[in-house]
Order: C-alpha cells, then sequence, then structure tokens
C-alpha cells in the first residue's frame, strides 16, 4: 500500500507555538461565530418575507455550519489558553520551590525519606 504524504501545512502547524495556536484561533473563531449568527439571521429575514424553502433552508444550513465550526475552533482556543495558563503555573511553582531552598530529601507517602 502506498504511503500517503502528510498535509503540506501539517509540519507549519506543528512548529507554531501554542501562544501562536492561540493567537490566531482565538480571533478566526470569534469571527466565524459572528458571520455564522448573520447568515442565520438572514436566513430568518428570508423565511419571514415568504422566500422559496430552499433558498432559506440552504442559507440556515450555512449559519449554523459556520457558527458550529466557530465554537468548535474557539474551544480548541480555549484549550490552548488552559495550555498556556497551566504551564506559566506549573513554571512559577517550580521556581517558588527552588527559590525555597528545600532539602533534597522529601517524605514519601509511606514516610520514609526519598531523594
Amino acid at each position: 500500500m502506498a504511503k500517503i504524504p502528510p498535509p503540506p501545512g501539517r509540519r507549519l502547524v506543528n512548529r507554531m507555538t501554542t501562544r501562536t495556536k492561540w493567537l490566531l484561533l482565538a480571533p478566526i473563531s470569534l469571527a466565524l461565530i459572528g458571520a455564522g449568527l448573520c447568515v442565520v439571521s438572514e436566513a430568518g429575514y428570508a423565511k419571514h418575507t415568504g422566500a422559496p424553502f430552499r433558498q432559506w433552508f440552504l442559507w440556515g444550513a450555512y449559519g449554523l455550519i459556520l457558527v458550529n465550526g466557530g465554537l468548535s475552533l474557539f474551544g480548541q482556543a480555549v484549550r490552548f489558553r488552559v495550555q498556556l495558563d497551566y504551564r506559566r503555573f506549573v513554571r512559577r511553582e517550580l521556581k517558588k520551590r527552588d527559590q525555597r531552598g528545600g532539602s533534597k530529601k522529601r517524605k514519601t507517602s509511606s514516610g520514609r525519606d526519598e531523594v
């Protein structure tokens, strides 16, 4: 069986930092949600004015696709933001621990010292 090459943008996305991914996804997803809501609103107006079923139905379906796609991308952006915040929190906690100069030995749950 022939090996399928990866998509051309995959390497570019893999090299992006989490912050860059978040900075790109957040505004794009919000724009998609806004555009989708405008299209859904237009479909509702077309239905109200007596446009043919096919016209307002397709506009509505297209609008809902945009809204759901935007929500999906926004969820991914939130995930990237949480990763950034968690990494920052862990780094600060590790830095605090290192600055305190705690002892090299710590107690384990069984009560024994661990190096």
